[in-house]
């Protein structure tokens, strides 16, 4: 039997830009992919200054959200898969920011 390898490495991601609805990144391949901001419900519930506080990580194998305790990697984007945060998880993150916007507003 033969077996053949095909070492398959994925493009990083270059630079991000995030809109009203639509998450787009730029390859190092020269590709740019865009997906639905609705995929990611950290990102749509998030302000336009959280949305663009992003940086790469892993040599750009993925983003980060600091403010917004978000994580897509490029692989996730080119497969076309949302995110798989539970509904109990995001529900307890919404609960969290909206006490803390309470708090600061008290202060």
């Amino acid at each position: 039997m033969i077996v053949s390898t095909i070492d398959v490495s994925l493009p990083e991601a270059e630079t991000i830009s995030v809109s009203e609805d639509t998450l787009t990144a730029e390859l190092s391949d020269g590709r740019t992919i865009s997906v639905p901001l609705i995929w990611y419900p950290r990102l749509i519930h998030g302000t336009v200054r959280e949305r663009n506080n992003w940086r790469l990580i892993g040599g750009g194998q993925g983003i980060h959200w600091p403010d917004l305790d978000e994580d897509i990697s490029v692989e996730s984007l080119l497969a076309g898969r949302a995110s798989g945060e539970s509904q109990p998880s995001l529900k307890r993150w919404l609960e969290s920011r909206r006490e803390s916007d309470t708090a600061s507003q008290v202060s």
